[in-house]
């Protein structure tokens, strides 16, 4: 659509009026596009369930593309990913799928996470355990699309037979398992770490104290996740994250994989990534608070000091101004009794 003006310039002694013609092209303002139109009729206003499908999204995300690196380092028999490649792509998966919920429910991803917020009283408790039971669901489907991605290489490598172990294991793909020489307290050690780590610097990276700009939060997370896995990644794989770990899992379970997933080391392994996550995530927030956050200086900080100091500035002067009243009134007092004599 387009809206005409004309404009009558002054007319001059030789020359006749001016006429501009002025078109101005109304059609971007008056024209919905079809994003526009699904996002008026369908957009979910409900605050919760707009916040469980974006969890659910962002954690199926991460895990496509965190197993899919996995499946061609496996798969590929070392000639496409190295461990780089590995906690790399973990890292870029992390970043994007933070990045996709950041603005809608921000982008938990993991039940470690949402439960150190909930110890912060930053979560409800019906919000936590919803936003855990997404996350899994969304380490399930993502494993799951991964699978299908790879299911002909799969086959390929193990000739139809799934193994959980051994040379020819592909279960490994999806969740994580212990390196031969990690014990089971040792390996729980391991996961409280490297949860611990994480939550830390999810700590550091979200405090509004440091003044870290909200766009530059998903990569620097991910940043963070490329050092866990770089620095602690050897014992076991740094799941560091239930939904991660447990999701995937039950999707081996029926993917063919069978009971071994969970009786794997007589069922002292499964719950080690549950766990220890868990209590590492919840170790690592309050760390960071107590060593850390309570101490760093902010604009609120420094205006309550000053009203506290003017607070006490007043009080003093009052108490200096009643204290040098106070002999006044007793020599007046005095005056006016000896008045009283005479």
């Amino acid at each position: 659509m387009w809206l005409g003006f004309v404009v009558l310039e002054k007319p001059t002694p030789h020359l006749g009026a001016f006429v501009f013609i002025i078109l101005v092209d109304l059609h971007p303002m008056t024209v919905e596009t079809r994003p526009d139109i699904l996002r008026r009729k369908y957009r979910i206003r409900n605050d919760l369930p707009r916040c469980l499908l974006c969890e659910f999204v962002c954690t199926t995300i991460l895990l496509f593309g965190g197993t899919s690196v996995v499946a061609q380092a496996i798969l590929g028999g070392g000639k496409f990913n190295e461990f780089i490649s590995i906690t790399l792509g973990w890292g870029l998966s992390l970043i994007f799928a933070v990045q996709l919920g950041q603005r809608i429910s921000g982008s938990h991803l993991n039940p470690a996470v949402s439960l150190f917020l909930f110890s912060f009283g930053q979560l409800s408790p019906i919000r936590f355990l919803l936003y855990s039971l997404v996350q899994i669901a969304g380490g399930f489907f993502g494993a799951m699309l991964t699978f299908i991605m790879y299911y002909d290489a799969i086959e390929d490598f193990d000739k139809g037979t799934r193994y959980v172990s051994g040379p020819l294991r592909t279960a490994n793909i999806f969740a994580t398992y212990p390196a031969p020489y990690l014990s089971t307290i040792g390996g729980l050690v391991d996961q409280i770490f490297g949860t611990m780590m994480l939550c830390i610097f999810v700590g550091l990276i979200t405090d509004r104290r440091n003044r870290i700009p909200a766009w530059a939060q998903p990569s620097l997370i991910g940043v963070c996740l490329i050092l866990i896995g770089m620095a602690w990644g050897m014992n076991s794989g740094y799941a560091i994250n239930p939904a991660r770990d447990f999701g995937p899992r039950l999707f081996t379970l029926i993917a063919g994989y069978g009971w071994k997933v969970i009786s794997y080391r007589s069922y002292k392994w499964f719950w080690i990534p549950i766990v220890g996550p868990l209590i590492g995530g919840v170790m690592g927030a309050w760390l960071y608070q107590f060593l850390i956050g309570i101490h760093i200086p902010s604009d609120i900080d420094d205006l309550e000091e000053e009203m506290r100091r003017i607070q006490e500035d007043k009080t003093h002067q009052a108490v200096v101004i009643q204290d040098t009243d106070t002999p006044q009134s007793s020599v007046h007092k005095g005056h006016s009794m000896d008045s009283r004599m005479l």
